[in-house]
């Protein structure tokens, strides 16, 4: 019989994709924030109760990270408080707890791959949330698995990829960050990861692999590093081979031509925000690869999938 799938924030970035995927694997019930309001606990907890699944999927969280340094109690409820009720109600019916946690748990002052045994020092309001909640499903006993991913985005919602082809359309002239590096991720790679994970530990014939076995903190990116500085040039420079013939990027760019003529890189420093961001954000994935046999595309390989629906422009 497949196992029931609570899979909560639906509407996120990283939840749509889980939505399709999912049913591969098992029966699943998708709670989006008007189904249900992570700051309210007894929802969760009636929710839990009433569902009764094998498997718990938080993909929500307060993801704005600048508006949380005014958000306190509300980023929080969201990343802090109700992953811990859901952490709690998986010990007392016997569920797993999968969970997404961040790379801004820590202060990016390495200047190398981040492991899951480094000391997490968050310099933000998001990144501290997020480590409270991973700390309240490590003090509950749990089963779990704790994805920590970074540099999030997709082809729908809001993120850095969207924002800059709607810029492009606006301004001939972009500034981007140069100094802070990561690893850009795609939804779907996190979405296509986590259900392969999860396949594997349903499939009693491929092997002893149990989820109590396994339980613990994974690094979850796309392999390799960039910029946002050059991950923009290497988005233009996709973008320019297409023509707006998909739904997603005629969105992104309101079926307008692409006018940017120049990237300027410049220091974090010349582009103040609220929330301090960490310096260097890769986090290495030998511990994902290690576990289960497999690994994120690299971030470059990922974008170009992104544009591979569209067609070419003509010479």
């Amino acid at each position: 019989m497949k196992p029931a799938i609570l899979l909560i924030g639906t509407n996120g970035q990283v939840g749509r994709e889980l939505n399709k995927t999912l049913p591969r694997i098992g029966e699943v019930t998708a709670l989006d924030r008007q189904r249900l309001d992570l700051t309210q606990p007894e929802e969760i907890r009636r929710a839990i109760r009433n569902f009764h699944p094998s498997f718990i999927v938080n993909a929500a969280a307060y993801t704005a990270v600048d508006k949380a340094e005014s958000e306190e109690s509300v980023a929080r409820a969201i990343n802090a408080e109700a992953p811990a009720v859901m952490a709690e109600e998986a010990k007392k019916i016997g569920a797993s707890l999968i969970h997404f946690s961040t790379d801004y748990v820590f202060d990016g002052l390495k200047t190398f791959p981040y492991d899951e045994d480094d000391p997490a020092s968050p310099q933000n309001i998001y990144g501290r949330t997020k480590l409270e909640g991973e700390l309240a499903i490590l003090a509950s006993e749990a089963t779990h698995l704790i994805f920590r991913t970074a540099w999030v985005y997709a082809t729908e919602g809001r993120n850095f990829l969207l924002t800059i082809l709607r810029l492009a359309t606006q301004r001939e002239e972009l500034k981007i960050v140069r100094d802070q590096i990561g690893a850009p991720t795609l939804s779907s790679e996190l979405a296509r990861a986590t259900t392969n994970i999860l396949e594997q530990l349903c499939d009693t014939e491929r092997g002893p692999l149990s989820l109590a076995d396994v339980s613990g903190i994974y690094h979850m990116t796309a392999a390799g590093q960039t910029s946002w500085y050059d991950f923009t040039n290497a988005i233009l420079e996709e973008a320019a081979k297409a023509r707006a013939a998909c739904p997603w990027f005629m969105a992104a760019t309101s079926n307008l031509p692409l006018i940017v003529r120049r990237v300027i890189p410049i220091t974090a420093s010349e582009y103040p925000t609220p929330a301090r961001r960490p310096p260097y954000s890769v986090l290495s994935n030998a511990r994902l690869t290690r576990t289960f046999s497999l690994q994120l595309p690299d971030w470059r390989k990922q974008l170009n999938s992104v544009f591979a629906a569209l067609p070419s422009k003509k010479h």
